[in-house]
């Protein structure tokens, strides 16, 4: 009797813990109420269906009910190649644009760029997860046919999920309620009125959550010098805790940062001089093979500063910089730097006075005082890859013939096996401006 009595409690409380509540009663739009654009809703079949009308700003149908931590899952199918989207935790406040619709959205993306799964701040600060850094989520989406979408916000962590495949990642925490919204994008480009985007299946979780398992979609971590489960299981870690400066020092030194660097809530900073190198590098203790290194920095005006990688402190920089290959991190509008070199060569992100890094689209490119996220992984083959908020703006390959003659044509000619050794430190450089670093994290690649 008592094994029956446990089997009875362990089955209710699985059953339990997979409750789910339909948001969707499949033939009335009783609970939702439409904000922003004049786009039309119907219910046909047991579906929401959202359709453009011409002249009018994007349009959402939001639940009545505010959210906070859940699993949302809905099965959507566009009839026509549109934009759209699934907006959770989201606010309309009368105090901010005149009640505009703001908050997460779950993209729904058929174009070419495969951005669907990504989120995406609507109303606030536009893009946090484009999915380029995601190829596996990218091929996720079925063009016209039908997707189940999933959304996991469970604390600061923001999950997406399509067809079961992971696509975006986000840890956060700017907002922790509100309510979902089916989009339909205002008209654009080739989009015309007339066309469709269906819902359904709309239910939800909110107790007794159980998160998917941690996986290899990339993170992005906006929180300040934190690990999420996730990175942890990747095997990230801090690469500077933000709290002191240990596992780093002076270069060419064994001495600790000195005072021109500071670490303040968080965030490291060097001050300003007179703009020249000062020989006033930090190094991490440890050398790093291939790896995958993250970081925040924001640039002040006019500023010049860099991460490098593969250093070498045998090479004797007659008392300035540490040598290594180097993420360029400059403004290139105010900074002279940007202008010598060859063919951009030395303008942000750039492999510095070797490989210019392709422009960004000027809607993702940050203004001076915002925070720019940059990524450098170094594969075992020694393809090297530089990214700047979600984009690759420069691959190469370490040792390679093409390397070799960049070298051979660069300022770095005279340090014979430049960048070529198997490990080297990390560097942080003091070019005498006014920098900021956080969220410095690296992984070693096996």
């Amino acid at each position: 009797m008592k094994k029956l009595i446990l089997l009875f409690l362990l089955v209710s409380i699985g059953t339990q813990a997979q409750k789910w509540t339909n948001l969707f009663d499949g033939t009335t739009l009783k609970g939702w109420t439409q904000r922003g654009g004049k786009a039309i809703y119907t219910v046909e079949n047991g579906q929401i269906v959202g359709q453009t009308v011409s002249d009018t700003p994007n349009s959402f149908l939001c639940s009545d009910k505010d959210y906070g931590d859940f699993i949302l899952e809905l099965d959507l199918k566009l009839d026509d190649e549109m934009n759209g989207g699934v907006q959770f935790r989201s606010l309309s406040k009368p105090d901010y644009q005149n009640g505009r619709v703001h908050g997460y959205q779950m993209e729904v993306d058929p174009s070419a760029r495969a951005w669907s799964g990504g989120i995406y701040d609507e109303g606030r600060r536009d893009w946090l997860y484009s999915l380029n850094i995601n190829p596996a989520g990218q091929k996720a989406f079925v063009k016209l046919g039908w997707n189940k979408y999933r959304i996991e916000a469970i604390g600061n962590t923001l999950r997406t999920f399509i067809n079961g495949v992971p696509t975006a990642h986000v840890i956060d925490d700017m907002t922790d309620k509100g309510f979902f919204g089916l989009q339909v994008h205002a008209i654009y480009a080739s989009m015309k009125p007339g066309m469709k985007i269906r819902w359904k299946n709309i239910r939800i979780q909110t107790e007794n959550l159980k998160p998917s398992p941690t996986d290899n979609c990339p993170v992005v971590n906006l929180i300040t010098n934190n690990l999420s489960e996730q990175e942890k299981a990747q095997g990230f870690s801090l690469l500077m805790n933000g709290q002191n400066f240990d596992g780093w020092r002076n270069v060419h030194s064994t001495e600790k940062p000195n005072k021109r660097w500071e670490i303040k809530d968080g965030i490291l900073s060097v001050g300003s001089s007179d703009g020249s190198e000062t020989g006033n590098d930090i190094v991490s203790e440890k050398m790093y093979g291939a790896f995958e290194l993250v970081f925040d920095f924001k640039l002040t005006e006019g500023a010049n500063s860099g991460v490098k990688y593969f250093v070498d402190e045998k090479f004797d920089s007659g008392g300035k910089s540490g040598v290594g290959l180097e993420y360029q991190v400059l403004d290139d509008a105010k900074h002279p730097d940007a202008k010598m070199g060859v063919v951009g060569n030395r303008t942000m992100a750039s492999l510095y006075d070797l490989i210019p890094s392709e422009k960004l689209d000027k809607r993702f490119q940050r203004k001076i005082g915002d925070w720019n996220q940059a990524r450098v992984i170094v594969y075992p083959d020694n393809t090297v890859q530089h990214w700047l908020n979600g984009f690759k703006v420069v691959e190469y390959q370490r040792k390679s013939n093409i390397y070799n003659a960049l070298v051979a044509r660069s300022k770095y000619a005279k340090y014979e096996g430049f960048g070529a050794a198997d490990k080297g430190h990390i560097l942080i450089q003091d070019h005498g401006d006014n920098v900021f670093y956080k969220n410095i994290k690296i992984r070693e690649i096996k």
